[in-house]
């Protein structure tokens, strides 16, 4: 059954590979779009079948593959994994829709985002350490090509420094792999053999920094994220949706199943320096969002600075923070790809991303009321506004990471503040006042141009309203994974250690913020 989650989108990028040269792009994106349609109603038939009480791994696949090297085909899904599985096929489909439909090369764009689909799902459902490495891979390339292909006029120094940065990432992870199963002592991959073998404190410790530098790439930490703001810059919209809004959790998904899960001491005495990270992320994140007067760049570092909530809550690794890491990452990946999508549109119609030059995109009769009126709820579901998803979100993380790490939670609560700042910056200048010459002219759009953001946007409000539909998938895995390695709150010495050197560390890069980061 799961396979056939990661079989539909590849059988579906050989046949639009296969389709004549001379076929119309709105054919072959068409495909894609029934194809992509065909998995997101798979994973509802997977849904139907997902269990809510069980907490460990359900619907297993297995299958010998290379036996000497400990590769198997080993697939399973469980509360950790299912909702973003959904996220994952939801933006799939969205990036399709969202595609320009006159644009080059149709036949290998649309093979390569049902290729990174694959891959992406793929790394979700493995239960094999090496399996996820190589899906992990997998995607790497697609997305690499479609920012050099069909990204920005930059686009081949973002996507060589994001091949560089993503290369290492993999070797980082690798090196990790075959250290845990080496040093278990058990030869094999297998997830399930090695939670049952423990690793002693030193060595955990030592296998932790190839796992979180590699991670720490992809999510992406602080001082780790210079990639992520050129790449979402020169990629296209449909790109920078599934760039923020799917791929940047495999980085925080890969440091709950494999760091936190597997060695789970370690975890424990890293766990204020983690906090302390999350510190960094959310306030250097927001400061550079506040000096940006590109939109990309702006929603872009503001991506950074919210993935420093997961970390904090993951960091705490209580029942309740692990729900709401989870719940962190569905809210982020959906509050970004509205964003990115609005964005989007704003470029294609004025052909400009500058706050300097826009204002007045509100205007209701020769401006963008829709797209306003998207990202005015977007930007409040960002901030933390009661009553959308990312209020639900933050107040679990801060409300469970609060028992563990008072001082670090404190400190990243400053960044909802600076959130309504950068967001309020960008919503008055772009789209309140007088209209602004850039905009005049605008072509008119039609109506179902706009649907995928009008989808995300009703997303957003109604699991603000209803979160349990997505908190009780997640509940009893993250519940059983806390409780399984629980440990006593560290002292509060270790958390004001761990905060000041945060504040340290913020202090000496603040003076690179606005010199270096936001030029450009």
């Amino acid at each position: 059954m799961l396979s056939i989650l990661i079989l539909v989108p590849i059988v579906g990028a050989i046949l639009i590979s296969l389709l004549p040269t001379r076929s119309s792009p709105q054919l072959i994106r068409s495909i894609a779009l029934v194809v992509a349609l065909l998995d997101l109603a798979w994973t509802g038939v997977v849904i139907g079948h997902f269990q809510m009480g069980i907490p460990g791994i359900q619907l297993g696949e297995y299958q010998a593959w290379i036996p000497p090297l400990g590769l198997v085909y080993e697939l399973g899904v469980d509360g950790l994994s299912l909702p973003l599985l959904v996220l994952n096929n939801l933006l799939v489909m969205v990036a399709v829709w969202s595609s320009v439909r006159t644009l080059q090369r149709p036949r290998f764009y649309y093979s390569l985002i049902l290729l990174l689909q694959a891959g992406v799902v793929g790394a979700f459902l493995a239960q094999n350490l090496l399996l996820f490495f190589l899906f992990y891979e997998v995607e790497l390339i697609p997305l690499y090509l479609l920012i050099a292909i069909w990204g920005g006029s930059r686009r081949g120094y973002a996507s060589a420094k994001f091949l560089i940065y993503t290369a290492f990432s993999g070797i980082l992870l690798l090196a990790a792999f075959f250290g845990i199963t080496w040093l278990s002592g058990t030869g094999s991959f297998s997830l399930a053999v090695l939670r049952q073998h423990s690793i002693p404190l030193p060595q955990q410790l030592l296998l932790l920094l190839p796992l979180l530098l590699g991670l720490g790439i992809k999510i992406p930490l602080v001082p780790l994220h210079t990639w992520l703001p050129d790449a979402h810059v020169e990629a296209s919209t449909p790109v920078s949706v599934l760039l923020a809004g799917i791929l940047l959790k495999l980085g925080t998904y890969g440091l709950i199943r494999f760091g936190l899960d597997l060695l789970p001491e370690g975890w424990q005495v890293l766990a204020p320096w983690l906090a302390a990270l999350a510190v960094v992320n959310v306030i250097y994140g927001s400061l550079n969002a506040l000096a940006q007067q590109d939109m990309k760049k702006l929603v872009a570092y503001g991506s950074v600075a919210h993935m420093g909530y997961v970390l904090l809550a993951v960091a705490a690794a209580t029942p309740l923070s692990l729900l709401g890491s989870v719940f962190q990452m569905v809210s982020h990946g959906l509050i970004s790809a509205l964003l990115f999508l609005l964005v989007g549109a704003v470029y294609t119609n004025t052909g400009t991303r500058d706050l300097r030059r826009l204002q007045g995109l509100l205007n209701p009769e020769r401006g963008l009321p829709l797209v306003g009126s998207l990202m005015i709820l977007g930007v409040m579901a960002s901030a933390g506004t009661p009553g959308m998803v990312g209020f639900i979100a933050e107040f679990i993380v801060f409300r469970s990471s609060f028992e563990v790490f008072p001082v670090q939670t404190l400190l990243c609560m400053l960044g909802t503040g600076l959130t309504a700042a950068y967001f309020l910056l960008l919503v008055n200048r772009a789209f309140f006042g007088r209209l602004s010459d850039q905009a005049i002219r605008m072509p008119r759009r039609q109506l179902y141009e706009r649907l995928p953001a009008a989808v995300l946007a009703v997303v957003v409000v109604l699991l603000g309203l209803q979160p349990n539909w997505i908190l009780d998938w997640v509940e009893t895995t993250t519940s059983a994974i806390a409780l399984a390695h629980s440990h006593t709150p560290l002292p509060l010495a270790g958390e004001l250690s761990g905060s000041l050197g945060a504040i340290s560390t913020l202090l000496k890069s603040f003076s690179a913020t606005f010199s270096l980061d936001s030029l450009g």
